[in-house]
């Protein structure tokens, strides 16, 4: 998953006490694609000398509590919020790696988190995230969405089918939700995007109503790329 959202300092901050254990498990989960991963894989990141970690059901619990992350049927996902405590997490002072070796899988999702970071290297950047323009118009709006949808698909392991609503939320107030709506619908008119239904059963409602209702078609929940 790309780190998309940042690093907003606020009272949803995790616990210092626990801090390093958590956003080694929201590391662990972003690095292996976070949308439903196995709960046993995540755990696994988490051992202690070859043995379960103490502390891991804990952990679980306090950032389900946190909607940092969500649990189905031992199946695990970050939230965006997750994504963001992540970030905090990952920038506080407090984070430290303890030991001379460092695992291999962890050196790999610090690195790709870093290469797929928002953040600006030149200090350009407020509160931990790149100042973008407004989108003024349609012609403006196309190539910023054709990139953020394979910056998600590609982050997120959306296999091609990227939520509607999860598009809006990284273009955030760049665009009005009008004019989303619509120039998303434009987008699919010229076959850059097809916008389609499916199976949404598990979306909140915040999700299905920052997703695009028809008045023919009915809720269009995921884009794809036109083949």
């Amino acid at each position: 998953m790309s780190p998309a959202t940042q690093t907003k300092t606020n009272s949803h901050s995790l616990d210092s006490a626990i801090a390093p254990r958590s956003v080694r498990l929201l590391l662990a989960l972003w690095f292996l694609g976070g949308k439903d991963v196995n709960q046993g894989k995540v755990s696994d990141r988490l051992k202690v000398g070859g043995k379960k970690s103490p502390d891991c059901d804990e952990l679980y619990a306090r950032l389900e509590r946190e909607e940092a992350i969500e649990v189905a049927k031992k199946k695990v996902s970050i939230t965006n919020k997750g994504i963001e405590l992540l970030g905090q997490g990952l920038q506080s002072s407090d984070l430290a790696i303890e030991g001379t070796i460092v695992g291999s899988w962890m050196a790999k999702a610090l690195l790709k988190w870093i290469q797929q970071s928002d953040v600006s290297v030149n200090g350009a950047a407020t509160n931990g995230k790149v100042a973008h323009s407004e989108i003024a118009s349609y012609e403006e709006f196309k190539p910023e969405a054709l990139k953020l949808f394979e910056k998600l698909d590609k982050g997120y392991n959306y296999s091609g089918l990227v939520p509607i609503w999860h598009m809006r939320r990284e273009l955030g107030d760049r665009v009005g939700r009008v004019e989303f709506s619509d120039w998303m619908m434009e987008m699919q008119a010229e076959q850059k995007f097809y916008l389609q239904g499916g199976e949404a059963r598990e979306a909140t409602e915040d999700q299905k109503r920052d997703s695009i209702t028809n008045e023919i078609r009915g809720l269009l929940f995921f884009a794809s790329k036109e083949s």
